[in-house]
């Protein structure tokens, strides 16, 4: 890596950044895998697919964005 994309890669915001966002990502879809086999709330059973399809597409979103 040269100096000059070491210091853009600094400048980037959070939610453009591909290391924390695929963490987020890999979280929600953990999060999602969670509310799915857990036995207790029928609600966290409801919105468990909705959490691992948005944890998912993150994913794949986020691992197009550069280095």
């Amino acid at each position: 890596m040269t100096m000059d994309t070491t210091k853009a890669a600094k400048k980037r915001p959070f939610f453009l950044r591909r290391g924390p966002m695929e963490n987020i990502a890999t979280a929600l879809i953990a999060i999602g895998f969670l509310m799915l086999f857990q036995p207790f709330a029928l609600v966290l059973y409801t919105y468990s697919l909705v959490t691992l399809l948005a944890g998912t597409v993150m994913f794949i979103v986020v691992s197009k964005f550069p280095e």
